[in-house]
Order: structure tokens, then sequence, then C-alpha cells
């Protein structure tokens, strides 16, 4: 099948830098996709953008040139329900890769196992609405509640504006939360500001909540460029994530966001994302939990200490 990309999409970089920044050993890229191909896995009729295509071996040379040990990969709202692009590039990964799924409520029991088996440990919700469509609350905590026996958990991604409308149906997951990329907080506004002191509260208040500390490229103002002589890129992201980082030291996890959908303005440099981390979590105690110990214990519980 024939696929014409949505236009002005941006593909993901191909020559990505070194890091500067070696990596812990066992290190997780926790958050990152795969696109089709769509000649062998189509895109779903119901999608809102049509992407470049990116493999799981073009997904697995990457994770290899950044340093990464393992992959964990967030099912992309182009293919919808359909995860058999997801589950393709897990069962290839040699069991370096963990998956996170999109189902809906007619997903039979034997599905859920079979998705658990190919190394499937949490289902995505999504509420940001240029994305996809709205799906009743009532069926999410269905499948919340359905999911909660495997050890699952729920990534839930949404925009900063939407969390106090949004609060009530998240604390009453009965799983661990996991919170897409900070809930997308607006940085140029003050960290200590309200709209991202609430965010805080939310984590402090449920301990089951966790929050990945990616995708500064999607945040930033001032975008990938090196200001007044620093060295790192996206400056004004990093007060951000470090706050999240050093309150929640147990309870965050770090990732590419790679092919990087539905970016308008540029293209990052995966290495230079990489290489963003340490400003984020400044000590090897730090970066060892976020990158190796955390997804351990949530993806490879069998191997957490």
């Amino acid at each position: 099948m024939e696929f014409t990309k949505t236009p002005g999409w941006l593909d993901w970089y191909a020559g990505p830098s070194k890091p500067r920044f070696q990596l812990p050993a066992g290190a997780v890229d926790a958050h990152c996709h795969v696109f089709g191909p769509g000649a062998e896995f189509p895109f779903a009729p119901e999608r809102k953008y049509t992407p470049c295509d990116a493999s799981k071996a073009q997904l697995f040379a990457l994770r290899d040139h950044l340093g990464f040990e393992r992959n964990v990969i967030v099912q992309a709202t182009c293919h919808g329900s359909d995860n058999r692009a997801l589950v393709d590039a897990l069962v290839h990964s040699d069991g370096k890769a963990r998956g996170v799924a999109t189902v809906k409520r007619s997903i039979s029991d034997q599905e859920l196992n079979d998705l658990h088996a190919a190394g499937v440990r949490g289902v995505r919700f999504n509420f940001v609405k240029r994305l996809v469509d709205f799906t009743p609350k009532d069926e999410l905590l269905e499948i919340a509640s359905r999911i909660a026996p495997l050890g699952w958990h729920v990534v839930i991604y949404f925009e900063a504006v939407d969390l106090p409308e949004l609060w009530d149906f998240f604390t009453a997951l009965p799983t661990t939360v996991v919170v897409d990329h900070m809930g997308r907080p607006d940085v140029s506004k003050p960290v200590d500001g309200p709209e991202f002191e609430l965010f805080l509260k939310f984590m402090r208040e449920h301990k089951n909540v966790w929050s990945k500390v990616s995708c500064p490229e999607r945040l930033s103002v001032t975008g990938p460029k090196a200001l007044n002589g620093e060295q790192n890129a996206y400056q004004d992201v990093v007060p951000f994530a470090r706050r999240v980082v050093e309150e929640f030291p147990d309870r965050v996890l770090w990732g590419t966001d790679w092919p990087h959908p539905n970016l308008k303005d540029h293209m990052p440099d995966d290495g230079l994302l990489v290489d963003f981390i340490p400003h984020v979590a400044p000590t090897a105690e730090l970066q060892q939990k976020l990158l190796v110990d955390n997804p351990k214990r949530l993806y490879w519980p069998e191997e957490a200490q």
C-alpha cells in the first residue's frame, strides 16, 4: 500500500552525532516509536497524520549508535490500536525492547496475554486533542482495570492546561501512571509558577505517578542552538526537567522520542538530545536511576534488585 506523507512532514535526522555524554551501562531509551514501514504495517485509517517510515532496524541502529542497551517502544498514534508494527519490533529485539500499546475495550483477554508475551508492559491514553479523537473515560478506566492484574501501567499524554479537568480521572487509575514529557509544560512561564506547581503537586500527592523528562525539542522556545557560550541546547527546558528529576529521582524516565513525530520547525540531532541528559540529571547517581534502575523496575521487573 502506498502512503503519502503529510505535507511539510519533517523526516528524522539521518546523521546523528555521537554523544559526548557516556551513558551508564544498561541505559534504556524509554520513549521511542516505529512507523510502519507502511508497505508492511499500514497506517490506521483514522490517523491524524501520515509519517515517514521509521523501521525497527533503523531504531535499533540508532540505539547502538547512541550507546543505549534497550528501548521502550511506544505505540504511535498513526497506527491507532493496530499494534502489529510494535509487536514485530519487540519480537525481533532479542529481548532488548519492551512496549506500550494502544488498545480498545473490545480487546480479548487472550489478545492482552499475547501482547504481554511479546513484551508489552503498558497502555497509552492520549488526551492531546489534535492527535486523537476522544475516548470515553469509562472505557479507559475499564481498560486500566483489565491490565492492572498483568502488572502493566498506564502512560498518559496531555497538555499542561488540561491537567485540572483530567485530575480526577488520572487519580482514579488503579495502576502506576507514567506522564509523557512532564505534561508538556509551557516553559515560557516560570518554573515555580502555578501551572507547573500543579504538576509537581500531582506527583507529590500520588506516589504511583511517574514522569518522562523527555522531549525538550517539543517544549523549548529557545530551540536547539546553544546560547551565551553555553554548551547545552534547549536550555529553557532544563529547570523544569531538573526539578522533576531532583524531587522524584525514583519515578523518572528518559527517552529520545525518535523518530520525533509531528515536529514543525526543526528535527533534533539525537546525539545532542543525549547530551541534554547530564544537565537535568547532574550526578552519576541520578543518571543511574533515570536511565537504568527506574526503567528496569518498570519494564524488566524480573531483573530489578
